[in-house]
């Protein structure tokens, strides 16, 4: 894609137990990106030729067709090797991110990006001075611009967004300033805040930090949970003023920007990146409460199982009940391949062989990357995993997440040309969420007791309120932050919190009694990073609806199903996301997708409500 930058990373936060493991079958290959560091290096300088060749062929665009093709090959081929040099270097570093060596690296990959983007300022506006009636006879006369049809298009879509290019030039040296409060707030959250430590039953105090506090949550030690949230929230209340500022700060900077842009709003200036239609994250925020009811009753659920008197906000992580099992690597290698057979010889078999090659940096060690993600950015090799596995459920679903979009990405790069391969957010979650999906139910199908089956059944309710519901939250906090300070309203972090509050409380039934919210939780806002990627959240909650919806396609329709379901993983960026998913059969501006996953999400609740039945 050449109009944006991307960090080809798809993220999910995991907690885990530092290992150290040498086997080189379980950490990944990069010598297939570049064989030396030294290989590296040398591709980096190169770039300073390719930035030369940027330049020659600026202005010749529309000269002819030919001028045009040679000028859409330079600037895809730098892009095309910027990737892999990142790729390379970002990956080296999340090994061990206290190799100082490494982390220059991957600073001077960022510092190569930021060059290419600022030796691109005049593209755009030179594609929109040809304009879209000579770049359609110049794609004619020259079929070999085909592919960078759909990239000319998305350029073509923004003029009236798109300023000169002196005036490009100009917004360009602003970046460094939007993404200030961005920088600002990840050194406040991970460095300046100084985190309270608690002591737990071993005697032993532990840092009450973000990942300590995502570790200890999830506690089955009532008491224990209290107070883990009280020391967490109550640390970032002492913060609330000037993390409000900060993302204040961030709010106001986007709304400049849109507006500098002739936008009329934040949330238009964000659809617009992927031609997404506005209903569908109104549609979202609104099908959402209208079906909090089964939220509610999902809580209820929960309260029954934990046997509380209240349910409270504390009570949301710990599992329903306890599963005695282990997952080791080779184990859910091998579960994950056997519950994807429902999509095929083809499917399996490549996964299998991505598997049993060094593909993956599978655990934890000093010093790690925490979390997982897939990177894309290799196009001329195959997609690398970053994985910190625990040998539980978490890390067999996350392993199943992260192929998923492996998979896309191998499907995506075998069917299209570099300029339309790297897919677009709104897709890139449908395929992680529907592999969830599919491992959920082969589980519960495989499962060897009714308690086996009600814990894979609760995680798949709790992974339908977390990436559902809670990113519809989120989303609908973000839009009205965003709509108060395009009205002219100030907000401050005390602001923040009541409005945060109020949505807290709403979605989890505070004044019916279904969840009691403390007001000192309701600085929730404040732990959430996301609100800093403008109007992102979202697509977490639109992806797992879509994923439902074609999840049941395959188990309705069978071949045709995952035929409809592949297609829509190899086509890419070919076209815009929305026109791709109402292509494959689901149209995310509309009521029906949202209201078949609840219909979803009751039905596993029917069907644990009868195993607690059985069992009492």
């Amino acid at each position: 894609m050449l109009k944006k930058l991307s960090c080809f990373l798809f993220s999910v936060s995991v907690g885990f137990a530092v290992q150290t493991y040498a086997d080189d079958a379980t950490t990944w290959d990069l010598s297939e990106i570049y064989a030396t560091k030294a290989d590296w290096a040398q591709a980096r300088d190169s770039m300073k030729d390719d930035l030369a060749q940027i330049e020659k062929v600026k202005g010749t665009l529309g000269k002819s067709p030919k001028h045009l093709q040679k000028g859409l090959d330079t600037i895809s081929d730098a892009y095309r090797k910027m990737q892999r040099v990142y790729s390379y270097s970002s990956m080296l570093s999340d090994e061990d991110l206290r190799n100082t060596e490494h982390l220059e690296m991957d600073q001077l990959s960022t510092i190569s990006f930021g060059e290419l983007g600022k030796a691109l300022s005049w593209f755009e506006p030179e594609v929109l001075a040809i304009g879209s009636k000579k770049i359609e006879k110049f794609i004619g006369k020259n079929p070999e611009l085909e592919k960078y049809r759909h990239t000319l298009d998305e350029i073509l879509l923004a003029e009236p967004h798109t300023l000169d290019a002196e005036g490009e030039k100009l917004l360009a040296q602003f970046a460094a300033t939007l993404s200030a409060p961005q920088t600002t707030y990840g050194v406040l959250a991970n460095s300046d805040i100084p985190w309270p430590e608690i002591a737990m039953a071993d005697g032993k105090k532990y840092r009450i930090d973000s990942q300590g506090y995502t570790r200890w949550r999830s506690s089955q030690d009532r008491a224990l949970r209290k107070k883990v949230f009280d020391a967490y929230w109550g640390r970032w209340e002492e913060y609330r003023a000037s993390v409000g500022s900060v993302l204040y700060a961030h709010i106001q900077n986007q709304v400049a920007m849109a507006r500098a842009r002739n936008y009329n709003s934040v949330l238009e200036k964000e659809l617009s990146q992927d031609n997404l239609p506005e209903a569908v994250y109104r549609t979202l925020v609104e099908e959402v409460n209208a079906s909090l009811p089964t939220l509610h009753r999902y809580f209820k659920l929960r309260k029954q199982i934990m046997g509380v008197d209240q349910l409270r906000y504390y009570d949301m992580y710990p599992s329903l009940v306890k599963l005695d099992k282990k997952f080791d690597y080779e184990t859910s290698k091998q579960i994950t391949l056997d519950a994807m057979s429902v999509l095929g010889d083809d499917w399996v078999s490549r996964q299998r062989d991505g598997m049993n090659k060094r593909w993956a940096h599978v655990y934890p060690q000093k010093g790690k990357r925490s979390g997982a993600y897939m990177n894309s950015g290799a196009y001329d090799v195959h997609p690398f995993l970053l994985l910190n596995h625990n040998d539980d459920y978490n890390g067999l679903s996350t392993l199943a997440h992260e192929w998923g979009h492996a998979m896309h990405t191998l499907y995506s790069a075998e069917s299209q040309p570099f300029p339309t391969y790297n897919y677009a957010t709104f897709i890139a979650e449908i395929p992680s969420t529907s592999l969830e999906l599919i491992l959920q139910d082969y589980m519960v199908s495989h499962a060897k007791s009714n308690q086996e089956k009600i814990f894979y059944l609760g995680e798949g309710l709790e992974n339908l309120r977390t990436t559902f519901f809670r990113q519809a939250m989120f989303a609908e906090f973000e839009l009205e932050l965003y709509e108060r300070v395009e009205k002219g309203e100030a907000l401050t972090g005390e602001k923040m919190s009541q409005i945060y509050g109020e949505l807290l409380k709403r979605y989890h039934g505070d004044a019916e009694g279904v969840v009691k919210i403390d007001d000192l939780y309701t600085n929730e806002w404040m732990f959430i990073p996301h609100f800093y990627n403008n109007m992102y959240v979202f697509q977490y909650a639109t992806s797992i609806t879509a994923g439902t919806a074609l999840y049941d396609s395959i188990v309705k329709d069978g071949q045709a199903g995952v035929d409809n379901y592949i297609n829509l993983l190899r086509a890419g960026s070919s076209d815009y996301p929305y026109n791709l998913l109402t292509k494959a059969g689901v149209d995310l501006a509309k009521p029906a997708p949202y209201r078949a996953l609840i219909k979803k999400m009751n039905a596993i609740m029917d069907e644990m409500e009868a195993l607690l039945a059985e069992a009492s």
